[in-house]
């Protein structure tokens, strides 16, 4: 029996209030893609109110804490948060960052428990273009490719995608590899593959630029996964 598992860590540009006057100056950052993966939030909720699953997602910006990180990478905190003394740093992964994984973790052990595996998936958007470099791709699905159930899973929900628009480029661990440092590797090494399967969908934020397109998108994105056997 399997269990789906829905996250969206960069869903919002929000600052707790003890942190806003640090903010203040970087406005412009929180509204670009730097403070939060545009588009995202609408995606995620649409699925969920699709499916019956478990969702969880933040609205701090990831310019407070990189929830997609692990607890000892470098780009856990920004450059904004990075001058902060190691006090107030704790603080924030005391108050902000260890609250929504270990939510995210404890239903994923209930869940195994009762003898589920589970299927993660985990939302993001990306930026078309990124310092200068074209993106040559409309939907990415990342994965781990040593893990087969990972892999055969991305291969079927690529084939239904492609299959209502040939059009769209849909790539396998692009714009990123699914083994790079985020939450699904981590989750991955905790639960085994025999408990879990993390899979990172990564849409073009083009597809989503305009109410129209992203209902589109979004609808489409929805029955292909339908089709796919979880």
């Amino acid at each position: 029996m399997k269990k789906l598992l829905f996250t969206c860590e960069h869903s919002g540009n929000q600052i707790p209030a003890e942190f806003k006057k640090l903010f203040a100056p970087y406005k412009p950052l929180l509204n670009s893609h730097r403070g939060y993966d545009i588009g995202i939030i609408d995606v995620f909720k649409k699925f969920s109110n699709e499916f019956d699953s478990e969702n969880f997602y933040s609205e701090n910006s990831r310019l407070l804490i990189e929830l997609n990180r692990s607890p000892h990478h470098n780009d856990l905190f920004s450059e904004i948060t990075k001058p902060l003394n190691k006090k107030t740093k704790q603080c924030i992964i005391d108050k902000y960052y260890k609250p929504y994984r270990a939510k995210i973790e404890t239903k994923i052990e209930n869940y195994i428990s009762k003898k589920y595996h589970v299927v993660h998936i985990s939302f993001h958007s990306f930026t078309p273009e990124l310092n200068g470099k074209f993106r040559n791709a409309d939907i990415g699905l990342l994965y781990d490719p040593k893990v087969e159930q990972e892999k055969e899973f991305c291969r079927r929900w690529k084939k239904e995608i492609v299959t209502l628009n040939k059009k769209l480029k849909v790539r396998l661990n692009y714009p990123y590899l699914g083994i790079a440092d985020g939450f699904t590797s981590f989750l991955r090494k905790k639960f085994s593959y025999k408990f879990y399967g993390g899979i990172e969908l990564e849409i073009n934020q083009k597809l989503l630029k305009n109410k129209s397109a992203l209902n589109r998108t979004t609808r489409l994105l929805i029955n292909s996964f339908m089709k796919v056997e979880i």
